[in-house]
């Protein structure tokens, strides 16, 4: 291991390659001059010796993959269909692959971006799941790394990285106010998964609605979710057990709505009969489900292809020190026929 109190010199970075100093500079200058094996080598000693020869990472990209690394925490959800989509339409024009990275499929998630990085199989990350470490990913983006960063979706607050985001709170808050709007006071809310931001927003939304409106939560209708179909459905067996009901719901996203709408079927709850339910994200099953569902339309291929120009940009630009930017869009309430008036 080198002396790690001593600038690290490139005679280091070659005995921890277990290569010639020349090596190392031709994989510096030439890298495609090179196997990938010695690449990677080289990659992984510059990292672990801290090795700040002012272009040594990037020199390491200097003939660049031209691909983007899209990062997202479940490739099963729909949700992420028509933002991918539009990253690679975008990435496409300008001249870029897109490489997806699946985070639900094991852990170290953070570990595994630094492969696909380090190996250089990507130039830059477009991160889509908020609930990586911010250090890790701090170790990507800052010196002698630099890699341009962009996150989108889910936010990671305060760790001063590009994003670009939608208005989750605020979306969440109009959402709640159309239930109130339509005369409804006994409201309640589907949650989502505990930990993730994006549910931590929209369910402040929906609390400053109600405060808003002087409307007081009932804790006992807050209704644990998991943002999933099978989730909403098991929701709609705990909301039967419930001695007062409300009148209206609010889902944290439309899959659960949905799973939701159709447990309570089973239990002879019709929407909007008896229960008003508005949901988050405006899928494609939205529009087609009975009743069509309520819900706050994400712009989702504006978010996907501004995610992408963003990321695009800044590799092309060259600029890894510039001050983080923050992108946000507006969503839309699109009303269907999952809510109505309160009628009692």
């Amino acid at each position: 291991m080198p002396d790690m109190r001593k600038t690290p010199t490139i005679q280091d970075v070659a005995r921890f390659a277990n290569v010639s100093t020349a090596t190392v500079s031709r994989t510096l200058s030439s890298p495609e001059r090179v196997s990938l094996g010695t690449r990677d080598r080289v990659s992984e000693a510059i990292r672990v010796t801290g090795y700040t020869l002012n272009q040594a990472a990037r020199s390491l990209r200097q003939r660049a993959a031209k691909t983007i690394l899209v990062a997202l925490p479940d490739i099963r959800n729909g949700f992420f269909s028509s933002i991918l989509d539009a990253i690679e339409r975008e990435a496409t024009n300008r001249g870029y692959s897109v490489l997806v990275a699946n985070l639900y499929l094991g852990h170290e998630s953070a570990r595994r971006l630094e492969g696909y990085l380090f190996s250089n199989r990507a130039d830059g990350l477009l991160l889509l799941d908020g609930s990586l470490d911010p250090k890790a990913l701090r170790v990507l983006t800052t010196a002698p790394h630099s890699f341009p960063m962009v996150v989108a979706c889910e936010d990671i607050p305060h760790a001063g990285f590009h994003r670009v985001l939608t208005d989750n709170l605020v979306a969440a808050e109009r959402a709640t106010r159309h239930l109130i709007e339509l005369g409804h006071k006994r409201i309640g809310h589907l949650l989502g998964p505990e930990h993730n931001v994006v549910a931590r927003e929209r369910h402040a939304g929906f609390l400053a609605a109600l405060k808003q409106a002087s409307i007081a939560p009932n804790p006992q209708w807050m209704i644990r979710g998991n943002f999933e179909m099978q989730g909403g459905f098991a929701a709609a067996s705990r909301f039967m057990t419930l001695e007062q009901r409300p009148t209206a719901v609010f889902a944290a996203n439309d899959e659960s709505a949905i799973g939701f709408l159709s447990g309570l079927r089973q239990h002879g709850i019709e929407c909007p009969r008896d229960l008003s339910i508005i949901g988050f994200d405006d899928l494609e099953v939205a529009a087609h489900y009975r009743p069509a569902l309520t819900t706050m339309r994400q712009p989702r291929e504006t978010l996907g292809r501004l995610a992408a120009e963003t990321l695009i940009d800044l590799l092309e630009d060259g600029e890894t020190s510039r001050s983080p930017m923050q992108i946000v869009l507006n969503s839309e309430l699109i009303v269907r026929g999952s809510t109505a008036p309160l009628t009692s």
